[in-house]
């Protein structure tokens, strides 16, 4: 099966798409923690230099430096690495920008394993569990570039906080053209009666992958992009489940408290379903490439499809 990449890495698009917001909006300030070049603000930095805010390798600086700027009624950007945006900074996140309500977005790069030869300490596996369960707080995971530059407009427009999760490198191109709405899901593929996928992230282009191969066994399955994990689209999870009786939630993160959970809470609470969790299986995992990582930690299209024909075949009765 052939992959066409991006161009340009899902950082990337987010740097692109806020400096045409910033154009737009001169109440727009980035602030980093030595990561201006890493997460994307070069282009609005160079534009916009006085706009664009280093407070050096000091994250919990730069979420309190964002949420006095969005205080004093700016719209504030801060940007580093999952596992510092999500657990240095969780208290800072936590009781000073969600709890007020401030507009502050969180930019968390490296999300996934996508930062792959950094090892551990840079992956970020954990965050979208972590970030979930803070009230308030808009949680979205893009599946490619394109998604990424329309959902950093909306959440720009979007007046609260947000924590968008981008990747490092370029990825599988997924969309030629995208909408996206907080809250809404994303429909990619509308039939199928025998499975129905819940994806988002860079597993998205592989469930696309694995869905061929299930389409070659006789399984039809429907595949739903769900971007917004918080707040979940309930409404298009229950009629997945209505209409395919199996759901299999997809994700680059660790399976405990993320996609899959949040599917769950939704199932078993409204409409008990058949579902199998497909993602990082709670373990850490090594250094290496991208691509090879998502292989060997459950995300390969052949174990996608192999996992889901087991599934399947195991609650074929339903």
């Amino acid at each position: 099966m052939g992959v066409v990449y991006d161009s340009y890495s899902t950082r990337d698009a987010f740097g692109k798409s806020l400096l045409e917001m910033a154009k737009e909006n001169p109440q727009i300030y980035a602030v980093s923690a030595d990561t201006t070049k890493s997460m994307g603000y070069e282009p609005m930095r160079r534009e916009f230099p006085n706009r664009v805010i280093n407070v050096g390798i000091s994250e919990q600086n730069m979420a309190l430096t964002a949420a006095g700027i969005a205080s004093c009624g700016g719209k504030a950007f801060c940007a580093t690495y999952a596992p510092f945006a999500a657990m240095r900074m969780l208290e800072q996140v936590r009781s000073f920008i969600a709890y007020p309500n401030l507009d502050v977005k969180v930019i968390s790069g490296l999300g996934g394993l996508s930062g792959n030869v950094e090892g551990t300490t840079h992956q970020g596996l954990e965050d979208v569990s972590i970030m979930r369960c803070i009230p308030g707080i808009v949680v979205v995971v893009p599946a490619d570039s394109c998604s990424t530059e329309e959902i950093t407009r909306v959440i720009t427009r979007h007046n609260g906080p947000v924590y968008l999760r981008v990747g490092r490198g370029e990825v599988p191109k997924v969309f030629d053209s995208y909408k996206f709405e907080i809250g809404k899901a994303n429909p990619i593929k509308t039939e199928g009666a025998d499975i129905a996928f819940i994806c988002n992230g860079a597993a998205v282009h592989r469930v696309l992958q694995a869905d061929k191969l299930l389409a070659e066994k006789g399984i039809s399955a429907q595949i739903i992009e769900m971007p917004c994990v918080k707040p979940i689209d309930e409404d298009a999870i229950l009629a997945a489940a209505r209409t395919a009786k199996r759901i299999v939630a997809v994700e680059e993160n660790n399976i405990v408290g993320g996609l899959g959970g949040a599917v769950a809470e939704v199932l078993s609470s409204l409409l008990p379903t058949p579902l199998l969790r497909l993602g990082i299986a709670d373990c850490y995992t090594e250094s290496g490439p991208h691509a090879e990582l998502m292989d060997k930690y459950g995300l390969d299209p052949i174990e996608i499809a192999s996992r889901t024909e087991n599934f399947f075949s195991h609650h074929k009765s339903v």
